[in-house]
């Protein structure tokens, strides 16, 4: 009698209990069985908004870096359950202070986590914002891996109500141990969003969706049912790249001169009495320059300056120049350039393939 009724009972319950924790039971089992096969990412933590913490949860600005890599892991909960996840905390500055020395160690370090025995199956950075393109570019042209690595960040500090870091760092998590994500260069993971490295660039001060790719689009998005990509960068890139800084402290020095109607010749000379080996000049439309810039040109090439021609349009081609990088990024990649050549039309195939 008493086996019948706890057969009627379990049937009842089978029937009643809620389809969801069903659900959860079911994944919960065979999650627990595919311990093993959780891909091994780790958390290299450079500082930033998403490791700061303002005076008050409704404060979103004035605020100053307040929490360590492991704090910020601690807060997201069940990440263990999609990786198994290692923090070392590389940095914890204010993305304004990131510098050329810190990317060539950072990048050293990274291929060394993703080459090394540790042989990690991805890498995310987390990073200041304002920078977080120029970082992440850098990492696209120097980490020798076709592993992902992932930049991640946040608008708000993590104290705030709403705080958008918490998610970011454990979508970025999940793209960076997802195989689909292999041979993608290095990615820039904030709201959903997948950005190319070599493309995106920060937006807008305040606002969430920041990071954008403009004409040629995001590489993808991070949604509730997985990783999902519908474009893949072409240019070289990682572990394809030709740029060694292996054994290297610094890189040559580059500078940006902006253009308008009326500059001359005299930002030009200060960066030729401060040693610059190569400019980007960021000029009008498809990156000319007005008349005023004559006597700069003249200046550069006495001087043996290595120049690239840019344009201040946020879209488009400049042909014989940068192409579509914005100056900032072709700094970037002039400055690996001269580590291997002064040549002009050397430069202009480096510029052309990445």
């Amino acid at each position: 009698m008493v086996s019948n009724r706890m057969f009627i009972l379990a049937c009842l319950l089978t029937v009643l209990l809620p389809r969801q924790s069903i659900d959860a039971q079911v994944r919960g089992g065979a999650a627990r069985g595919e311990d093993a096969e959780k891909p091994r990412v780790l958390v290299l933590a450079t500082g930033g908004t998403i490791a700061s913490r303002a005076g008050s949860s409704t404060q979103v600005s004035g605020y100053s870096i307040g929490f360590t890599g492991d704090q910020l892991l601690a807060m997201i909960p069940g990440v263990e359950d999609i990786a198994d996840v290692t923090v070392e905390q590389f940095s914890n500055i204010p993305s304004g202070s990131m510098s050329v020395e810190r990317w060539i160690a950072m990048s050293n370090r990274i291929t060394e986590l993703l080459e090394g025995p540790d042989d990690y199956d991805g890498v995310v950075v987390t990073h200041g914002t304002d920078t977080l393109d120029e970082t992440a570019f850098f990492l696209h042209l120097t980490v020798k891996s076709d592993k992902p690595v992932v930049c991640t960040g946040a608008m708000r500090p993590s104290s705030s109500v709403s705080a958008d870091g918490p998610m970011n760092l454990f979508n970025s998590i999940r793209l960076a141990g997802d195989p689909s994500a292999r041979g993608m260069g290095v990615m820039v993971m904030l709201n959903d969003e997948i950005n190319s490295a070599r493309e995106v660039y920060k937006s807008d001060t305040h606002r969430v969706e920041t990071f954008q790719s403009g004409a040629l689009g995001f590489l993808g998005w991070v949604d509730s049912d997985g990783v999902v990509f519908y474009r893949k960068p072409l240019r070289r890139h990682t572990a394809d790249s030709e740029f060694d800084i292996s054994d290297r402290e610094d890189l040559p020095r580059v500078d940006i001169v902006y253009t308008y109607i009326g500059v001359d010749e005299y930002a030009v000379k200060g960066f030729v009495e401060a040693g610059a080996k190569g400019l980007i000049i960021e000029g009008i439309g498809a990156g000319g320059a007005p008349s005023s810039f004559r006597s700069a040109y003249r200046l550069m090439s006495e001087a043996g300056i290595v120049t690239v021609r840019g344009s201040r349009t946020p879209d488009g081609r400049v042909t014989g120049g940068v192409d579509t990088l914005p100056a900032h990024k072709a700094r970037i990649l002039l400055m690996l350039a001269l580590t291997i050549t002064d040549d002009r039309s050397e430069i202009q195939r480096i510029f052309g393939e990445y």
